[in-house]
């Protein structure tokens, strides 16, 4: 009697096993969505998919004229049904887990992307790792529609243009699904997106003249951060103010900044180390919150004659750097505060964490307490490195 139980049992095991896939799909039966854009039309949105187009990318083919990408748009109430009746003009099935940048228009973001998210977080093919980002003086179908130089897919320009502006540029921030949605429902930030723009001819941006120029007439450039309240666009901010946003969220990996020489002229600063703390507190029942961000450099470029052999000439390019971030900072809070009046920055979970009584009590008006709170910054700059010589050229000809 045990024998015939255990070979139930076995052949029950190799089942579990050996079920295969099934629900699997032949790579040639898909189109490999890598991008996507919603705009609005009318009071339907317009939905643009990024596909990959592969006999145009392998290596084998790299002389055809054929566009390396292919990109529909479509129309509908809701954005998975302007995704399934793009299947009407795909010959296959538009597959979506390998998304690397999803664009939303300005039109959409003013409305509100609570939808949109909806759809992204609920739809089992999406990852959460891609990138959003708010289009800026273009729509999102423009942006999609553009051929890029270097990267045949201008997906990929998008994602790596982004990894790496993020990582040597401070003005800029990377915002995956996870991120977006976390700081939307918190009761103590507003979220923010990196805005992309369409320089210069449109009407040639998506041919493929616009690929074979070594000056490309159209591409595609990262302008800004924009300000949401809640899930609803309501400004932007510009250079400047979004270096001092990334200073305050310790987002600043590397950067590029300068100061004015006394005699005229400028010297270029590598940020090579940043570190911001952010502590909140209560007193007489009035919130505050204090920003240290300490600052480390190497001097790149000189194009003035100091002594930078001299510690008083050293500990002055400190001062003035760190008063300028410390002024990128105060320009970012004040456009905040009484501009937009929307806590991008994280200032009330500071006090939440600090005071979680007072923060109970009064959450529910924070926006206006927000307008009024004094936020003292304090920034502490260290020039560590002045290159591979000490004095520039300018001096030694100068003597």
């Amino acid at each position: 009697m045990r024998k015939p139980i255990t070979m139930a049992c076995l052949f029950l095991l190799l089942l579990v096993v050996l079920t295969g896939c099934w629900n699997r799909r032949e790579l040639n039966e898909l189109a490999i969505a890598v991008a996507m854009g919603v705009d609005k039309k009318d009071n339907d949105y317009l939905v643009s998919i990024q596909i990959v187009n592969p006999g145009a990318v392998a290596a084998q083919r790299a002389g055809t004229d054929t566009a390396p990408v292919i990109t529909y748009s479509t129309q509908g109430t809701s954005i998975f049904e302007a995704l399934r009746r793009t299947t009407t003009k795909s010959p296959r099935k538009i597959y979506l887990s390998h998304m690397q940048v999803i664009v939303l228009g300005k039109e959409v973001a003013e409305e509100g992307i609570a939808k949109v998210l909806d759809f992204l977080s609920r739809d089992h093919e999406f990852r959460t790792d891609f990138f959003l980002v708010v289009s800026k003086d273009a729509t999102a179908e423009e942006i999609l529609k553009t051929l890029t130089l270097l990267e045949k897919i201008p997906a990929n320009k998008m994602f790596h243009s982004l990894q790496s502006s993020n990582t040597a540029w401070a003005a800029t921030g990377k915002a995956t699904l996870d991120k977006l949605i976390s700081d939307m429902t918190s009761e103590g930030k507003h979220p923010v997106l990196t805005g992309i723009t369409l320089d210069g001819a449109k009407d040639i941006a998506g041919t493929k003249e616009n690929m074979q120029r070594i000056d490309s007439r159209a591409l595609l450039r990262y302008e800004g951060l924009a300000v949401f309240k809640k899930d609803k666009l309501v400004g932007w901010l510009n250079e400047e103010e979004s270096k001092g946003y990334n200073y305050i969220q310790n987002e600043v990996k590397s950067t590029a900044e300068y100061v004015a020489c006394p005699n005229g002229g400028n010297i270029a600063l590598e940020i090579i180390r940043t570190n911001s703390e952010m502590k909140g507190k209560v007193v007489r029942k009035k919130p505050e919150v204090a920003i240290e961000v300490r600052v480390e450099a190497n001097i790149s470029e000189v194009q003035c004659n100091m002594d930078l052999a001299k510690d008083k000439t050293i500990r002055g390019l400190e001062a003035k750097a760190a008063e300028k971030i410390k002024g990128f900072m105060q320009q970012a809070i004040s456009k905040a505060q009484h501009k937009y009046k929307a806590d991008i920055f994280g200032f009330g979970e500071a006090v939440h964490r600090a005071e979680p009584g007072f923060w109970k009590k009064e959450k529910q008006n924070w926006d206006e307490e927000f307008v009024g709170l004094d936020v003292d910054m304090r920034v502490d700059f260290n020039i560590r490195g002045l290159g591979t010589i000490s004095n520039s050229y300018l001096e030694t000809k100068e003597e």
